[in-house]
């Protein structure tokens, strides 16, 4: 099981969490600020004889954090099935694993007023699968740090037409761009279009996604 540490009331949600699904282990991922409510909850489930591995979340990259500390876990734990705690966390917390778990295809659960928890659906989502091998190609370029302060000099370092680039940073009508995929944006600088990376395309660059 993988939780988020929010607030200590919030904690609570972990243990309506082993009490209806077998937990072998339990990733507890907490900002620094959490860290003493993580430290309680690793003494709680080691009384139920459940392991736990505090792993600290960096407030700065809070989200880059979750993302590749939950495709690590996924990683490292491949022969066994992972579950999600959504309810453990903050509002941050929240948002960030309930992601993690769409993105990666994982179980994740809520848990009500009633301390019921539930199930949420099971979303399979794959960028990789709507990425072309141009489209990734950009995003590859993107990811240098000196790029890109037009959509010319995107052109120049991917070797691709202008028509060609805007095609597949805004998309048409048949065909979704990298802009609706949510992984870059676009600002217009001086009457030109800096074109960057979201958060969420460098961490699919990273392969966090």
């Amino acid at each position: 099981m993988v939780a988020s540490v929010g607030e200590e009331k919030d904690i609570n949600a972990l243990f309506v969490g082993i009490r209806e699904f077998q937990t072998e282990k339990v990733y507890l991922l907490s900002r620094k600020k959490r860290m003493e409510t993580a430290k309680q909850a690793k003494k709680d489930l080691e009384r139920f004889q459940v392991p736990a591995v505090i792993i600290e979340i960096n407030d700065l990259n809070f989200w880059e954090e979750t993302f590749r500390n939950v495709a690590e876990i996924k990683k490292l734990e491949k022969d066994r099935d992972i579950i999600i705690n959504i309810a453990t966390g903050d509002r941050g917390g929240r948002c960030a694993t309930t992601s993690a778990a769409f993105v990666n295809g994982l179980k994740a659960f809520d848990v009500d007023e009633n301390n019921e928890p539930m199930l949420l659906p099971i979303l399979k989502f794959s960028y990789y699968k709507q990425l072309t091998d141009r489209k990734m190609d950009i995003l590859k370029v993107l990811n240098n740090k000196d790029c890109c302060s037009s959509l010319e000099m995107l052109s120049k370092k991917t070797g691709m037409s202008l028509p060609l680039v805007s095609y597949h940073i805004n998309g048409n009508l048949k065909s979704e761009g990298l802009k609706e995929l949510g992984l870059v944006e676009t600002v217009e600088v001086k009457g030109k279009i800096d074109v960057r990376l979201t958060t969420m395309g460098k961490m699919l660059i990273k392969g966090y996604i």
